[in-house]
């Protein structure tokens, strides 16, 4: 399951990354709202940890637009601000939990694990095209049920392409996604096609019949 967590803090952030992390929960970080708001639109997620303080654009800005374009992800807010008045904000405005800092990391696992349950937490557990399975929990891939041994950055890339399917994602789209900051779109412009060529030789890709297509001048799709 994919948890967006958006929080300014670096430092809470990366230790709550490597917490989830180390529940097989698959992570993705912004520091900002307006950073959140372009993954959110993105690509789905099964969960979010919301800071309310953020530079750019609030963590209540964040709620009210995913809420009103009908994103329905669960938002857990994490902030600092524990006054009733703010609680009962962000509950209005479709917050589904509230957890003030400094919190237990075992109360926030506890409280994640009761929203995923809540919110059924499994609708994006196994991804599927063509004969093409990738469970995002176990993190086991399937090839007309061969089983297909995976490097991080090649599950990473099929886990965005199944999570879009049907949508063209571009090329910088998908390197912003595997490898984040460290991506330099000057140095490393071969990375991608050597991932997608060798991804496509382990799930058996053929030209004639291809689950992972390329949009000349744009990026890929994974079309169903």
């Amino acid at each position: 399951m994919r948890i967006l967590i958006v929080d300014d803090d670096h430092s809470l952030s990366a230790q709550l990354r490597q917490m989830l992390e180390n529940q097989r929960y698959t992570v993705e970080t912004a520091s900002d709202g307006q950073g959140a708001l372009d993954k959110l639109f993105d690509a789905p997620f099964d969960l979010v940890l919301l800071d309310i303080m953020m530079p750019r654009i609030d963590g209540w800005t964040v709620l009210k637009e995913i809420r009103q374009a009908d994103i329905k992800t669960p938002v857990l807010m994490l902030t600092a601000k524990g006054d009733v008045t703010d609680k009962i904000r962000g509950l209005d405005l479709g917050a589904d939990d509230y957890l003030a800092k400094p919190f237990s990391f075992d109360e926030l696992m506890a409280r994640v694990r009761a929203l995923l349950r809540r919110s059924g937490g499994q609708a994006t557990t196994v991804l599927e095209a063509r004969g093409l399975l990738l469970d995002t929990v176990s993190r086991d891939v399937t090839s007309q049920g061969r089983p297909v041994t995976l490097t991080p950055r090649e599950f990473s890339i099929l886990e965005f392409l199944l999570y879009n399917k049907n949508r063209v994602v571009s090329r910088f789209s998908l390197a912003e996604h595997v490898w984040g900051d460290d991506f330099d779109p000057f140095n490393m412009s071969n990375f991608m096609d050597v991932h997608i060529k060798n991804l496509r030789q382990k799930i058996g890709d053929t030209d004639g019949a291809a689950v992972i297509r390329t949009v000349r001048g744009v990026g890929y799709i994974v079309r169903d």
